[in-house]
Parts: C-alpha cells; structure tokens; sequence
C-alpha cells in the first residue's frame, strides 16, 4: 500500500482522541453528521452473481460499421479488462434495427485477431476514428430525438471484434438480436438470427444471446405492437434454434430487456413470464433515474430520487415471484438518466452517487447482475470518453471490482436523534477474496451532503485495521461534483500510459473508533482484520 502523510488526508481514520481542533482542520471546522453503525456479520444476507458489475456497449457503436474499429484500441482493451469478470452486452434501441449482411466487410478484417498484442489498431486510424465520433454523435443524438431510426446492415467484422475485445480481456459477450424481424403473423423472423448463429458457431464464439430492447417501446419507435406472451413465444422458438446447436444448447438466453414499470403496470412483463420463462436463464430489465433532458445537479443528490431504484426493483421483483419464483432477475441495462444520459452530469463525478448506490442497493434488494450502459459509445453517460480517456464512473467501477464480494451483508446507519440517516449511504459486502484474506468486510460509503460524516465504528469490528479508499472531486465545493476527474486518497486518477493503470492503492490505517467521510465523497473502507465469520 502507498502510505500517504496524514496531514494531507481530509478523510483520516483515527483513534477518538478527544482532538476536536484536529477534526475541524480536515473538515473545515464544519460540525460533522454523527453516526451509529449497526451490522451482522454472522451470516450471508445474499449472494450475487461475481459478474454484477457488468457493462454495455450500445448498437449504435455498428450504426456505421468503420467505428466497431475501435474496440481494437489497446487504451480500451487494457480498460476494459480490469473490469473482468462481468458481462459485455451488445444491445439497445438500434439492435433492433440491425441485419446481419455477411460479406466480410472491405474494412481490414486483420484487425479483428483474437490475439491481445497483435493487429492494434494503428495511432493515425484510431485518431481519425475519434474525430470523427464527434460528427456521427450527432447524427445519432438526431434520429433519437426524432425516433427515426433506419436499418443497419452489419458484417462479421462487428461480431468478431466484439469476441475478440472480450476474448482477450475476460469478459462473457452477450449479443442482442433483432426483434422487429416479423413475419405476416406477427411473430419472430428468426431466418437472420439463424444466419448469425451459424457463422458465430463456425468460429467457435462462446457467447450468450438476447432478443430485443424495450418492446414496451415497438411501437413508439418502429410502429410494431408485440405482446408479452407473442414476445415468450419468439424467445421459445429462439431457444429452440439454440437447441440444435452443439455449441449454443447450453449457453445463455436473457430477456425480454423491459423498460422499467410505469404508473405500476407490468403487464408485458407477466405476459411474458406465462409463456417465456422458461426459456430464459435470468429475466432482464432496464432502470434509470431521470429524464436526461430535463434533470438537475439535485436530483442527482437526492435521497429520495435514488430510493426511486427500490419501488422499481420491488415491483418487478413481485411479478416474478408470483408468476415464475426463482427466477433470477438482472438489471440488463442501466445508468443514472434515460435519453443518452444528461449532458454535464451523467460522466461527471457526481454521477457516482447514483451509481454506487444502485450497486449497494441493487445487490441489497435482490438483484443478481447490473449491466451499466455504456462502456464505450453514444451518449452523456459513458465509462470512457470521446478520447478513450476513464471517466469517474469507471475508477468507481475498478475499486468495486477489486474490492467488493459477492456476499452481501446487513448494514444500517442511524444519526442521533434524527433516526435514519438518508445523505449518508451505507452498504456491506464481504470484502473481494482475490484482494483480501477470508473474514475481511468492505463498507461502501457515500455522502450526498456537503457537510462531513463522523461514523462511529462498532466494537464487533473496532479491532481491525483499515483500508481506505475515498473518493472526491479534484476541485472543491459544487463545481467538483461537474467535474470529470477524481482523485483517490488525494491523487488524481489518471492512466500511466496507454496500457497500464495507476496502482490504485487505499490508505492503510490502524484500528479505529470513527471512519470519517468528507463532504461529496464516496469511500470504501476495508476492514481486513474484522474475522466476519459470513466470510469465512
């Protein structure tokens, strides 16, 4: 671990010393919000899939086919397998708008080799590439607006660098067919799935499937009205084509990719189930906060915008509990604000609220995997940005990985007096047994609050060293929660070179009867001594 001096850390762990001029030197001399921690560390609460944290890359990145060429970037490959392992879903609004056209396309399909090192793309090509991103943006965010959207005639190349990207770094490849391939009856056209199938299983691709995004939306977006139980017949008939195939039988299936309920009605949902489910191994649907349009820095603040997440998740998760129990249930898209993302906001710092949350909160609530749209690609809410550069929602999304189990623990905060404290967040895992020896605890921690957080750690755990890892803006006040860079323990994250991170390192800190949390931060605290016997 990279020890830094204390005296430049607003967010010291310390021994309660009775030092009160020592708190107001880190915390501005602002009183800070006092609170009691009370957990379980006997047992699991529940178990997540390893690969919760997973990522999109939206259709739209094939909308024209030369910028697929870019998932050759060494910059993305090196990002994108740190986030290992996890889902890579390709999918969204224009996969149902996309044919598989095979041809082996004029573009170099070298650049497509499953080998990490070998066929990069070339600087020149890449710096092009990204320029041009710029333009074809727009294009994209017009034909959104206008929910015009024309058919997109993609080649192997697309299929064979989204294998290779993911092939090379770990990741399991989902791929997301077109549903709007009807026939004189209304069902599934599966005649162009069928073609892809069979040249994916010529390459041997091990990857999973999905069919369709958002059929709540058909017929806003396309003018096609498909019900639920139509929608569980097409992924029947899909599973079935999958059946005959010696490399796809046992591979996965997801969907129907729903949009979150509205006015409480999940009636595509049930429909599906009653004739579907068992086709699927993990039903999927999307959730986002706001309208990217019309949202605010507050909203993404808000306690009561965030527990917005709950009365979905609860909603869907009691349909299928009453229609088909047991079945797992996936967030198969998600991000903090719908329409591309909220320009200013959703690749900014502040945007980390919603997402650490969602993932404390998601895996609390009984989710099993939260797909975070997008990796790489159209929109305000990416990972990674027009240059290829990590945004702070992706240091997040490392330190979750490095750090975070997947054993959920019970937790809860509450403030003196005032009960339950609802801008300091608080989520307990297991900590990551690749990082950590059994029995360690990792404590997700967020403050909406410009005002700093005193948490009083309990005796079950007071013995314990401590890793932190805290999170702020690199700017102060306000203005930082714009900003798109983040600092880790006071240093600004930023990648060492084109193919290596930085190291990413916590604080390490002797047993302690507060954990402090500035104001605006997000933290991770390792208790790597705690003995949970839920961990063992």
């Amino acid at each position: 671990m990279n020890l830094v001096p204390l005296l430049v850390l607003a967010f010291c762990l310390y021994r309660t010393d009775g030092d009160q001029n020592r708190t107001d030197r880190y915390f501005n001399r602002s009183s800070p919000v006092l609170l009691d921690l009370d957990l379980d560390l006997s047992a699991v609460f529940r178990r997540v899939d390893p690969r919760f944290l997973s990522v999109t890359i939206d259709a739209s990145l094939a909308a024209e086919e030369r910028f697929m060429l870019l998932l050759r970037s060494q910059k993305i490959q090196v990002l994108t397998k740190a986030l290992s392992p996890a889902f890579l879903r390709f999918g969204g609004t224009r996969q149902d708008f996309m044919v598989f056209t095979p041809q082996k396309s004029q573009l170099d399909a070298g650049l497509a080799d499953e080998s990490y090192d070998s066929s990069l793309l070339p600087w020149w090509v890449e710096k092009q590439l990204k320029e041009d991103w710029t333009q074809q943006q727009l294009i994209l965010r017009g034909e959104e607006l206008q929910r015009k959207y024309h058919r997109v005639q993609f080649s192997e190349l697309t299929v064979d660098l989204l294998h290779s990207l993911t092939n090379c770094s770990g990741l399991d490849l989902i791929f997301g067919l077109n549903a709007l391939l009807r026939t004189a009856d209304n069902s599934w056209n599966s005649s162009n799935a069928r073609t892809l199938l069979q040249y994916c299983e010529s390459k041997q691709y091990h990857m999973s499937w999905e069919l369709g995004n958002e059929p709540n939306s058909f017929e806003k977006k396309a003018g096609v009205r498909v019900d639920g139980y139509q929608l569980g017949l097409d992924f029947t008939h899909l599973r079935k084509i999958m059946s005959e195939s010696k490399l796809y039988r046992d591979a996965g299936l997801y969907g129907p990719d729903v949009g979150q309920p509205r006015d409480h009605k999940t009636d595509l949902l049930e429909g599906f189930l009653e004739s579907g489910a068992e086709a699927v191994d993990a039903l999927t649907w999307h959730h986002y906060y706001v309208n990217g349009r019309d949202t605010s820095l507050e909203d993404f603040l808000d306690p009561e915008v965030l527990d917005t997440l709950a009365l979905k998740t609860n909603e869907v998760l009691e349909t299928v509990k009453r229609v088909s129990p047991g079945k797992s249930v996936w967030l198969g898209e998600t991000s903090s604000a719908y329409g591309g993302g909220a320009l200013g906001l959703s690749d900014t710092f502040v945007a980390g609220f919603m997402w650490l949350d969602k993932l404390g909160l998601g895996a609390r609530l009984g989710l099993d995997v939260l797909m975070r749209q997008v990796l790489v690609g159209f929109g305000s809410y990416h990972l990674i940005d027009k240059d290829l550069n990590p945004l702070p929602d992706y240091w997040l999304s490392v330190l979750y990985k490095r750090l975070v189990g997947p054993e959920v623990l019970k937790v809860q905060a509450t403030q003196a007096s005032f009960g339950r404290s609802k801008r300091v967040r608080l989520y307990l895992h297991c900590a990551n047994k690749k990082s950590y020896r059994s029995g360690a605890v990792v404590l997700m921690s967020m403050n909406l609050s410009k005002k700093p957080a005193r948490i009083s750690v309990p005796a079950l755990i007071s013995n314990s060293t401590v890793d932190a890892f805290v999170l702020q803006s690199d700017r102060q006040g306000e203005e930082g929660l714009y900003s798109r860079s983040v600092k880790l323990n006071g240093e600004v994250l930023k990648m060492v070179d084109d193919k290596t991170l930085p190291s990413l390192s916590g604080v390490h800190q002797p047993p302690a009867e507060h954990l402090q949390l500035p104001g605006y931060s997000l933290a991770f605290f390792v208790f790597a001594d705690a003995k949970a016997p839920a961990c063992n």
